[in-house]
């Protein structure tokens, strides 16, 4: 999962980009960088780290331009390392820039084509690179020294004809402007909005919505599936459906986890949603154990939260916040390797004994995915006296990988796949365990907005809305995934970082 954004303004925008990215953070902690253009002269900056981390002074101050784009990245396809922060850049034709959130499911194929077929290059494994590379292809095709939004609608045409999986992206052309666009599925999200000010009207996209209230952007509405947006340097914006046979399936687990709550996609808030996930599991327990001896709701910070705050007040029960998080931990979900992200769980909580000493308590969290997590915050409120410890997950068994730009892992890793409810409940060492029904987790996310009727549930239900996903792709995915591969992988592109990084963060210009 990543974070994107691009701005369209009046003067130079390398500041609100930053913020924007700080503000898309918990999108993606592994990498961040800003590409920003000043009269035909792109400049760069991209390194590990976090946002506040990756850029300086000095950075910023070459930063110029009134067109700018971002990106915060955790490893989803490809390995981690310097060479691999995004935006990518290719400079035929016209120098294009390019972020992107997502997995493309075609990739390898992809890559095959670009360098037998298109004659292009790719530096990196990284998808991102080869959706760069197949859009400025396309963007090539049309055979312009200087193109208009035809031509620039119908490379993205093209794009979407050749790409498959879920993608949002966003991109700069030197001297003509920004583009987004999305996936035909709107599997992953993007939103656009505007800001009046005296010397005009500035545009701006992004991940989520929370980025442009904070940066004072109006929304607009969200990037349709296969819709793209063009919006010249001058700030004339131009929209366009660019693809057949569009479906609006949005990712459900931006609701349960990753999304920030304030933020609202596809006319679905978040907020909202989380809510009624907490409603809908106080049902289930009502109805399952109307006699539950339940003495207070803890939800395991912070994405549980809002639905721990609604399941308590329908069991009609004390809801506390009994476990403490240092906001100085990254997220654990996000954490590279498995022996880290055991490690900093009990440095990122930490139990308030007072609230579990001698009291039957429900935990509450967003999913269970490794079970890891879950399984050591029960020790940590055994430690701190509890009688008896039960656990509610806001989301249905996680028994699939994502394929569509979750690290998600593999099958062997994923505690739910080939377990009973009963033995997940003991490999966990919980006293009850209950998950909530994924009929339940739609109607939350569905109630309240008639614009989607239908979501990317893979994980849950193993039904890949792109139709292209089989058990090869499965199994070479697996590969991909496991822990040894990737520590492999980050080594070379760490290797590959002198001869690449230095080139990343010089300014390019572009004649």
């Amino acid at each position: 999962m990543c974070g994107i954004v691009g701005i369209v303004g009046k003067s130079d925008v390398n500041l609100q980009l930053y913020d924007a990215l700080t503000i898309l953070q918990h999108r993606g902690q592994d990498a961040a960088g800003i590409m920003t253009c000043d009269g035909g002269k792109l400049a760069q900056q991209k390194a590990n780290g976090l946002v506040r981390d990756v850029f300086r002074t000095r950075h910023m101050q070459r930063l110029l331009g009134n067109i700018g784009i971002g990106h915060v990245r955790y490893p989803t396809a490809g390995s981690s390392g310097p060479a691999l922060a995004q935006p990518f850049y290719v400079n035929s034709p016209y120098g294009i820039a390019l972020a992107h959130n997502g997995n493309l499911t075609n990739a390898d194929r992809l890559s095959e084509e670009l360098f037998k077929t298109d004659l292009r290059h790719v530096n990196t494994d990284s998808d991102s690179e080869v959706l760069l590379n197949v859009f400025a292809h396309e963007l090539q095709s049309q055979g312009k020294l200087q193109p208009n939004e035809d031509d620039i609608f119908a490379a993205i045409a093209g794009v979407h004809r050749r790409v498959s999986g879920g993608y949002a992206v966003v991109s700069m052309i030197a001297r003509y402007g920004m583009i987004a666009f999305r996936d035909p599925n709107g599997i992953r999200p993007l939103v656009y909005g505007k800001r009046e000010t005296d010397a005009g009207t500035e545009y701006m996209v992004a991940s989520e919505s929370v980025a442009l209230d904070v940066l004072g952007f109006e929304l607009i509405a969200d990037v349709a599936p296969g819709e793209a947006i063009y919006i010249t340097a001058d700030g004339e914006l131009h929209q366009r459906q660019c693809a057949e046979n569009t479906r609006l399936t949005p990712c459900i687990f931006e609701h349960v986890y990753f999304a920030r709550p304030d933020s609202i996609m596809d006319g679905i808030s978040v907020y909202k949603a989380r809510l009624r996930q907490g409603e809908k599991l106080a049902d289930k327990i009502l109805r399952e154990r109307p006699n539950h001896d339940i003495d207070v709701v803890v939800p395991i910070p912070d994405s549980s939260r809002v639905a721990g705050q609604a399941l308590a007040y329908n069991l009609g029960v004390k809801f506390r916040e009994g476990l403490v998080k240092n906001r100085y931990i990254g997220r654990t979900f996000i954490m590279p390797g498995q022996q880290q992200r055991k490690k900093s769980v009990r440095q990122k909580l930490n139990t308030i004994e007072l609230e579990f000493k001698g009291k039957n308590v429900l935990l509450v969290d967003d999913s269970i995915v490794r079970g890891t997590t879950c399984q050591q915050i029960i020790e940590m409120a055994r430690d701190a006296g509890a009688a008896k410890v039960y656990f509610a997950s806001a989301a249905p068994p996680v028994i699939y990988p994502n394929v569509y730009g979750i690290d998600m892992p593999t099958v062997k890793e994923l505690i739910a796949h080939g377990r009973t409810q009963e033995e997940i409940c003991r490999e966990i060492g919980a006293d009850w365990l209950i998950y909530q029904d994924i009929e339940d987790l739609i109607a939350a996310s569905a109630e309240g907005t008639g614009k989607v009727t239908e979501f990317d549930c893979a994980v849950f239900n193993g039904e890949y809305v792109t139709g292209d996903v089989d058990d090869a792709y499965l199994e070479k995915l697996e590969a991909e995934r496991n822990e040894g591969a990737k520590s492999m992988a980050s080594k070379k592109a760490n290797k590959a970082e002198g001869t690449l990084i230095g080139l990343h963060n010089d300014v390019v210009e572009n004649s």
